[in-house]
Formats: C-alpha cells, sequence, structure tokens
C-alpha cells in the first residue's frame, strides 16, 4: 500500500499541480465572467454548478497530461538544469514510456471530456491549446527568443476555455481576458528566465532576446496590461471599484517593472517576480468581488 501511494505522488507530481491550480483558477474566472455576460450570473445554481464541475475535470486533465508530456519531452534537458533535474524522469523514479503514457492518456480524457461533457467548442479550444504547447512552443525553447511570446498564447487561453463553457461562444470578454493573462505572463516569465538564466543555458534553451528588447518586453506588456485590464470595466464586466483598484495595482506593478529594468539586479528581478505572481491572484479576487458587490 505504501508503494503504491508512493506511486500516485510521483504521478501527481507529474501534472505539476500549481500550475494546474492556477489553469483551474483564471478558467473559473473565465467561466464566472461568461455567465455574467450571458445574463445567467450564479442563479441557476442546478445547471452552472454541473457545468463546473466538468469544466474543472476536463482542464485538469488537459493541464496536467500537457505538463507531463513536456516533462517527457524535455527530460534530457531537465536532467542538466539544477531547477529540474528531480522531476521523475530525470530522477529516476519513472521511466520515459510510462510519462508518455500517462500524459497521452490524461490529455486525451481531458479534451474528450470538455468536447462531449461541456461544449465541442470548448474541447476544440483544450486541443489547440495543447497543439501550440507541445509542437510549437517547446521545440521552439531551443531555437529563438520568440518562443516566450509564442508560449504565452497556450498560456492565456484557459479563461477563455471557461468563458466557452459558460456562453459556447468566443466574445469580446473572452479575448479582453486571453489579453490579461498573455500580457501578465511576459513580464513573469522573462523574470524567471533572468534569474534562471544560467540553468536554461545549460539545458540548450534559447529564451533570451537581447537585453534591449528585454528591457521594451518588459516595460511594454506591463504598461499593456493596465489597458487590458481596465477593459472589463469598458465593456461593463467590471464596475467603478473593478477599474479604481485595478488602474492602481497596474500602476505599482508598471513601476516595479521599471525600476527592474533600470537596476538589472537579482534583487530587483526577484521583486518583479513577487509583484507578478501577487498581481494576478489580486486582479481575480477584485474582478470577482466586484461582480459580487454589484449583484
Amino acid at each position: 500500500m505504501k508503494k503504491i501511494f508512493q506511486k500516485m505522488c510521483i504521478y501527481w507530481e507529474l501534472t505539476k499541480p500549481n500550475i494546474s491550480l492556477l489553469v483551474l483558477v483564471v478558467a473559473t474566472w473565465g467561466f464566472y465572467l461568461g455567465l455574467i455576460q450571458a445574463g445567467t450570473g450564479l442563479k441557476d445554481a442546478s445547471h452552472w454548478w454541473v457545468l463546473w464541475f466538468h469544466l474543472m475535470a476536463g482542464s485538469f486533465f488537459s493541464s496536467g497530461g500537457v505538463s507531463a508530456l513536456n516533462q517527457y519531452l524535455e527530460h534530457a534537458s531537465d536532467a542538466k538544469m539544477k531547477r529540474t533535474r528531480n522531476r521523475p524522469i530525470p530522477s529516476g523514479r519513472l521511466r520515459a514510456k510510462q510519462v508518455r503514457n500517462f500524459g497521452i492518456s490524461i490529455t486525451s480524457a481531458g479534451v474528450l471530456y470538455l468536447y462531449y461533457f461541456v461544449n465541442p467548442v470548448a474541447g476544440v479550444l483544450a486541443f489547440i491549446t495543447i497543439a501550440l504547447y507541445l509542437f510549437v512552443y517547446t521545440p521552439m525553447k531551443r531555437k529563438s527568443p520568440w518562443s516566450l511570446i509564442i508560449g504565452a498564447v497556450p498560456g492565456a487561453l484557459p479563461p477563455v476555455g471557461g468563458w466557452v463553457a459558460a456562453t459556447g461562444e468566443i466574445g469580446v470578454g473572452a479575448l479582453i481576458l486571453f489579453g490579461i493573462l498573455f500580457c501578465w505572463q511576459i513580464p513573469h516569465f522573462l523574470a524567471i528566465a533572468i534569474l534562471y538564466r544560467e540553468d536554461y543555458i545549460s539545458g540548450g534553451f534559447t529564451v533570451f532576446p537581447q537585453s534591449g528588447i528585454i528591457t521594451f518586453n518588459i516595460l511594454s506588456f506591463s504598461f499593456a496590461l493596465i489597458w487590458i485590464s481596465l477593459s472589463l470595466f469598458f465593456v461593463n464586466l467590471a464596475g467603478l471599484l473593478y477599474g479604481v483598484l485595478v488602474t492602481v495595482i497596474g500602476v505599482i506593478f508598471f513601476f516595479i517593472a521599471l525600476a527592474t529594468t533600470q537596476k538589472q539586479t537579482p534583487k530587483f528581478t526577484r521583486r518583479l517576480l513577487i509583484a507578478s505572481i501577487v498581481y494576478l491572484p489580486v486582479l481575480l479576487a477584485v474582478s470577482i468581488i466586484d461582480q459580487i458587490i454589484a449583484v
């Protein structure tokens, strides 16, 4: 029994629970705002909670499977990097074939689950997300710094999936949610890439544009994040409270990003990373609280 439990824990680790949790949170955010847009809100609980459960199950399988398959594809590089050498394949706890089979199984299950139990658009969207991540972003990481921008596309699709689950279509609101996640990811992942630069080089990844481009990307996407976040207010998916607070946290985040590009030290880069980690859940919380108060 103990060995079975330990094996289950290893497979659970493959799903990258922290990332999968983030996927579920932002998908729920998109789902909630989609219900608001559709005029349903949370009134018909007998309907929406079942649909939400199916969304969570399918999204977790899809996200967890992609994480496992990513580790299968990059296990040779993971073995060369300090931050990843203890993952299941490099550490010898699982064979590559086991990880591949597990990843294919639950990824396929996730896509099919979303297609049949949520709606076909959600299933197709999940398939596109997986394909972009595994077959475009993952190999591109070894060839071009543009991989960071490409990788932000599948990373920004989970809230769109939530929106689609609630509405059955991709509307303006879904595009705004995509834009928020897309802009947020660039400074967030650039901060990670800078902090672990030597590690990424050891793994054979080419994720670093020229210094001037790094500065431009951090500043431009941090600034764009303010305006794209405010767009929810402009399309009546958020109220005045959201508008004020998201402007405040957006400006604070931008100035932290500005300080990081000027100082260019590990201390300030780590500060940017922490700020990005704080920014997103605060924005989500403000967005949801704003809607609850409005009701």
